[in-house]
């Protein structure tokens, strides 16, 4: 992917322009550190796709399936080796959140404990935002097969073009915070004080940011089929999806 241009009459960058002074070119420093690379004194922001931390979230309970699922195998690699597989591509940083760093260190990735324990969904996404080092942040689960690259692209452009907090898919079943697109100063200042607020449902800081859901008409275009918000929770969801993923490789 390709760097994303954004011009001065963008919210974005009016978002930052109110909080750090940029850089006039690459290495000439002009003041507080830019969350972007570097801007031309005249007509563009330069957002470059390293600046995307991607987080992907192992740290549940896996009760219905009876082992750690993200563990589990799928066509050969384990199920999160699929997540990784089908994400790497958007982002510089990779990163796994989880409670049993021993069992993902075969992935030689950064692994995050949990900053906060036994604090459920809404603690695991303060952990995602926390250990990401880039200003945008995606997040998503490990048990979801057909997570989908282009979807997230279309939720991180989107927050960029028009300055929101968070792009999040929502369906008939509720909101989907971990296939989500997330700006991580705005957003962990707000999750952090639904906690202390001892608030437990990962959407109780929405209202504390600017949060942009989407409709299912909008996330159509990049998952047509409508798999990419399917986790794999019991031995039944696991084999009918290798189903599928396998007819896939066969089309």
């Amino acid at each position: 992917m390709g760097p994303l241009y954004l011009n001065r009459t963008s919210p974005i960058w009016h978002k930052y322009n109110r909080t750090c002074t940029f850089k006039k070119s690459p290495g000439e420093e002009t003041g507080k550190t830019c969350p972007f690379p570097w801007t031309t004194p005249t007509a563009h922001l330069l957002y470059n796709i390293n600046m995307l931390s991607l987080v992907i979230q192992a740290g549940g309970e896996s009760r219905r399936m009876g082992k750690d699922k993200a563990l589990m195998p799928f066509l050969g690699k384990t199920l999160i080796e699929r997540v990784i597989e089908r994400l790497s591509g958007i982002a510089d940083e990779l990163l796994v959140t989880t409670n049993k760093p021993e069992s993902y260190a075969f992935l030689g990735l950064p692994l995050a404990q949990d900053v906060i324990p036994g604090r459920g969904a809404l603690g695991g996404l303060y952990t995602a935002l926390s250990a990401a080092s880039y200003p945008l942040v995606a997040v998503v689960a490990c048990d979801m097969p057909f997570v989908s690259a282009s979807l997230l692209t279309f939720q991180r452009d989107l927050l960029l073009q028009l300055g929101f907090d968070a792009v999040i898919p929502r369906t008939a079943g509720g909101t989907e915070p971990f296939h989500a697109i997330y700006d991580r100063a705005s957003c962990l200042p707000a999750v952090q004080a639904a906690i202390q607020a001892d608030k437990w449902r990962v959407d109780a800081w929405f209202a504390r940011a600017n949060v942009r859901l989407l409709a299912p008409e909008e996330t159509h275009p990049h998952d047509p089929q409508g798999l990419a918000f399917w986790n794999v929770n019991t031995p039944e969801d696991l084999a009918e999806a290798e189903t599928i993923a396998m007819a896939e490789k066969g089309d």
